[in-house]
């Protein structure tokens, strides 16, 4: 690989300025980018917008949920569907944005503390999943976000990173698959090294999994997100050996090696849970399905299913993990059909103080 002109300060690229609270920290809300009609057609936003009503019935009881909507347009709509829902309103919001597609995880803000303990977004580069799809209103979520909400935002444009590539245990290590961060796909003229000094200071990560990942196989190239999950510092989730090869074509028995023989940034393994694959193909898709893609609310968890027998076993295993929390099943099968699930399109905003600007 090619070396990077890019730079960063010496004396800070050792150096964790920013972190990136564990999911299952306590949030003030979840974010959403609500589907619309503009880029791809009603006929696509219909086909999944009941799975976002869902997930707005399941969430707001327990914390604020805000809207990305297109325009005033969509904002009207989507507030009569949620009322005809009998959502309560005062627990949701909205900003207008424009934006090319739903996936949150991806596209819209990630929040992070700064060494103050204040919460600001970090705003990394996106190029529509190394420019595969448009992307020039998604990679202007987050700073639409900043200036509506006035919270303060770090702009870091020469990085490319969606939230889906990566996962952090709360507590210094983070995990993800090389194939999603640097690549012949994504930050092409960037080694490990130089990714990792970005990793460490805009989301304080001191430790590093590295899966190789595959490329071209999905338009995410292996986000993380579906193969591997922490519950917390301790504990590690993924498939069984047999399944993990029915995740992506030409994934590598040495990714699964490094995922079961992992240690946190104590230098203790982890305990490894394992979640099932669907025991069939996913209705209209020639592979399986990860229930690893769930969103921890503040109290509820929010499950991809498939109508498959193992999506009982898969509830099962969660209840047991997560005792203080409801699982809330929700089928994915029309969502799944672009390419991700429930963890894609959401993203946590954690309690903290925000120093408005």
């Amino acid at each position: 690989m090619k070396q990077s002109a890019i730079k960063i300060d010496k004396e800070v690229s050792n150096m964790s300025i920013y972190s990136f609270p564990a999911e299952g920290k306590k949030h003030e809300g979840t974010w959403l980018s609500w589907p619309h009609q503009y880029t791809y057609g009603r006929e696509h936003r219909d086909n999944v917008e009941g799975i976002w009503i869902e997930m707005v019935h399941a969430l707001h009881t327990g914390e604020k949920v805000h809207i990305i909507a297109y325009n005033e347009t969509e904002k009207q709509r989507i507030t009569n569907l949620l009322i005809d829902e009998r959502i309560n309103m005062t627990m949701i919001d909205f900003v207008i944005a424009r934006s090319d597609d739903f996936w949150s995880r991806d596209i819209g803000p990630m929040f992070v503390y700064d060494e103050n303990d204040v919460l600001t977004i970090i705003n990394f580069a996106f190029d529509g999943w190394g420019k595969k799809t448009p992307y020039e209103y998604d990679d202007k979520i987050p700073v639409a976000v900043a200036k509506a909400k006035g919270y303060p935002i770090v702009t870091v444009p020469d990085f490319v990173l969606e939230g889906g590539a990566v996962e952090l245990d709360g507590a210094g290590t983070l995990m993800t698959c090389k194939s999603s961060v640097v690549s012949k796909n994504r930050n092409p003229e960037m080694t490990v090294e130089q990714a990792e000094e970005y990793l460490r200071k805009y989301l304080g990560a001191t430790n590093f999994i590295w899966l190789e990942g595959v490329t071209d196989k999905d338009i995410t190239d292996a986000h993380i997100d579906g193969t591997a999950r922490f519950y917390d510092d301790k504990t590690l989730l993924t498939v069984s050996k047999e399944e993990f090869f029915d995740l992506y074509e030409d994934i590598l028995e040495s990714d699964y090696e490094k995922l079961i023989f992992a240690k946190n940034a104590k230098g203790e393994p982890y305990k490894i849970v394992e979640l099932p694959l669907t025991s069939k193909n996913v209705e209209g898709l020639e592979y399986k399905g990860s229930y690893l893609n769930y969103y921890i609310g503040n109290e509820v968890i929010l499950l991809p299913v498939y109508n498959d027998v193992n999506d009982e076993v898969a509830i099962g295993i969660l209840s047991e993990l997560y005792e203080d929390r409801e699982i809330i099943p929700i089928d994915v099968t029309n969502l799944y059909q672009h390419g991700g699930m429930l963890h894609c399109v959401t993203q946590q905003q954690p309690l903290g103080k925000i120093n408005k600007v």
